[in-house]
């Protein structure tokens, strides 16, 4: 796969950089969000299957996991996990990982479930014209239940310990009503301390349609982005989440106008002030195997855009957080914008040739497509 030079263009708004904190803080990234046991039936079907390959995934967590696995960073996980052999292979699984997990809270287990219990997420790939299909039992998870006041903010972005950013997003928004307002109350100490906050939308239809769907999607995430720094998203998530539609596409997707994604970012930007880059994957799915991947940006009032390529996909999930790790990587490291979005979408194809949620990119590998360089054998 070779990555375009992106194309970049200006209509003369006003945006404001981002200011990225100097390396003296003890980590580089903190994600907030839930961490669940990923159950993989491999080739099989999810009904069907009789063995399950596990693996640890979440939305936010994928994003640390990739900035501190692929790219070196220090990175840490704000969660919570319920205090039982579950809970410990989760930790177990972030070890591995090299993130720090000295932000989980532990929550002390009943014995059954009734009160407290670790997320479960079964995960099928899909082939050709077959979708991947996820199937999520997360219901009174620990981490769902956090409310203000579990965790000392002050502490974590304060002089004591600090970040040079924090990440989090609507899947975790989504958890609860309690879990939306423990993202802002992190998001009001990270600013009070100079910390630069991403936020990805990641609209998930079965999250949000017990308790108000699109409508309440809306509500609670229109409130959150009025405090962010750096806003993503997909195809879908600025119409479910924002209500601002990408005009031009079809119901499906199968078709991407780059106009309409340019007049979405601008009309995000001018309705957030406070937002300073705001971007968008591009993902065509021509079959489960195989899409075309890009992304879109917008940053100092100018146009990023790296066109579309075809990827062959092995298991598309964490694609999005690949892609976010890859950004902020990019930031992080003063690559400058241009590269920093190329290099999203490098580490976003590479993350969807292996299995998992997470990347098991090197840095090596992104550079090598950012490049333009071949998939020939590397001895």
């Amino acid at each position: 796969m070779t990555i375009p030079a992106p194309v970049r263009y200006s209509n003369g708004q006003t945006m404001n950089p981002l200011s990225i904190p100097d390396s003296s803080r003890r980590w580089d990234a903190l994600s907030l969000g839930e961490v669940m046991l990923r159950l993989d039936p491999g080739d099989m079907r999810i009904h069907t299957a009789r063995h399950f390959q596990v693996w640890e995934g979440g939305g936010e967590y994928n994003v640390a996991r990739g900035l501190r696995r692929c790219f070196g960073l220090r990175a840490a996980v704000a969660t919570a996990l319920a205090d039982n052999p579950v809970g410990r292979l989760v930790e177990d699984f972030i070890l591995q990982g090299g993130v720090d997990t000295s932000l989980i809270r532990w929550v002390p287990y009943d014995g059954v479930g009734r009160t407290v219990r670790n997320g479960l997420n079964f995960t099928e790939r899909g082939y050709g014209l077959r979708a991947a299909v996820g199937s999520s039992d997360r219901g009174h998870t620990a981490i769902s239940q956090a409310k203000p006041g579990d965790f000392d903010w002050e502490s974590i972005f304060g002089p004591a310990n600090g970040s040079r950013w924090l990440h989090t997003g609507g899947i975790f928004a989504a958890l609860s009503a309690s879990t939306a307002e423990v993202a802002v109350e992190a998001m009001d100490t990270a600013r009070k301390y100079g910390t630069p906050i991403s936020y990805d939308l990641n609209f998930r239809d079965s999250l949000w349609k017990s308790i108000g769907g699109k409508t309440k999607a809306q509500e609670v995430n229109r409130a959150i982005v009025g405090k962010v720094d750096v806003l993503l998203g997909n195809e879908e998530d600025f119409s479910a989440m924002l209500g601002i539609a990408i005009k031009g596409v079809s119901e499906n997707f199968d078709e991407l106008p780059i106009a309409g994604y340019e007049e979405m970012l601008r009309e995000v930007a001018a309705a957030y002030p406070n937002v300073k880059l705001v971007a968008s994957t591009l993902r065509t799915a021509q079959t489960a195997s195989r899409n075309a991947w890009g992304a879109i940006a917008l940053y100092e009032d100018k146009i990023v855009h790296v066109p579309q390529r075809d990827v062959d996909i092995y298991d598309r999930v964490g694609g999005g957080d690949s892609f976010a790790s890859g950004l902020i990587y990019g930031l992080l490291a003063a690559k400058g914008i241009d590269w920093a979005v190329k290099c999203g979408v490098a580490h976003g194809a590479l993350a969807m040739t292996t299995p998992g949620d997470t990347s098991m990119a090197t840095l090596a590998e992104v550079e090598r497509i950012i490049k333009g360089g071949s998939a020939r054998i590397a001895r």
